[in-house]
Parts: C-alpha cells; sequence; structure tokens
C-alpha cells in the first residue's frame, strides 16, 4: 500500500481475502484501510456454478460491474437475466439481489457499496475464513 499526501493506493496483496465456499473478495477501499468515508470497493470471484445467495444491504447502494465471466443476476425478486463482461449493476439500498456464476469460469466483479459498511459485515457471515496480507488464499 502506498500513501500519497491523503490519498492511497492498494494492491491485492495489502489487504485480508475473504474466503467463502462461493468464491473470494478483497476489500481494497474501506474505513479501516484507505480512510475512505462515503464508499467502498471490493474484487470479488466467483467460481463456475457458484454465487451469493438472495441477500440485501439495509441504507447500502451497491454497484457491480462484471470484468469476466458469465452468470444470472436477480434484482428485487424478479427473474434472472444473463449477464456478461461490461454489464453495470446498480441495486438500491434495501432492495433483494443475487449473482450466480454459470460459466466454466472464474467470475470477476467489482463492487462499490455506498455508504461503506456491508464489507465489514461480510467477516461475520459463517464460513468466512480471513486470509491476511501477503499470505496465499488456503
Amino acid at each position: 500500500m502506498l500513501k500519497m499526501g491523503t490519498g492511497t493506493i492498494t494492491y491485492g496483496e495489502d489487504v485480508d481475502s475473504l474466503i467463502f465456499d462461493w468464491g473470494m473478495i478483497k476489500v481494497l477501499s474501506e474505513p479501516l484501510v484507505t480512510n475512505t468515508e462515503r464508499l467502498s470497493f471490493a474484487m470479488a470471484i466467483l467460481e463456475p456454478g457458484k454465487g451469493h445467495g438472495r441477500h440485501n444491504h439495509p441504507g447500502c447502494e451497491e454497484i457491480i460491474f462484471l470484468i469476466s465471466g458469465v452468470g444470472e443476476q436477480m434484482i428485487d425478486d424478479q427473474p434472472p437475466v444473463t449477464i456478461r463482461p461490461g454489464a453495470t449493476i446498480y441495486v438500491p439500498a434495501d432492495v433483494y439481489h443475487s449473482t450466480v456464476n454459470t460459466g466454466w469460469e472464474p467470475m470477476r466483479l467489482l463492487v462499490v457499496y455506498s455508504p461503506a459498511g456491508p464489507e465489514r459485515l461480510l467477516r461475520e457471515i459463517p464460513g468466512c475464513q480471513v486470509t491476511p496480507p501477503g499470505k496465499a488464499p488456503a
């Protein structure tokens, strides 16, 4: 991690890896890492056939950007739609949603929460394994 005045440059090896049965998340910018005040930013990897089950973020908006892979996105309990690289998904605060990788390769996503906060709750999900910065995920 590189501090530059009041800004910060962060790499994946600078932050914890949050490992789940469906994949991994690295929160690259959040209050505890970069002192951000209004949002958090993460990269998520969903393994083939896996995904985030139906959930919501009370009081928090989310934007998801699909970098690679294909899958299905459900928002507001509507029938899921197919998503592909380049998709930008906006989820309003409190709205239930889910993302599932339907492809054969890992799905890579960028995620923004506003305001910051949901990224801290990820650590409380049963089965979450935290790998410290600089260590290879188990």
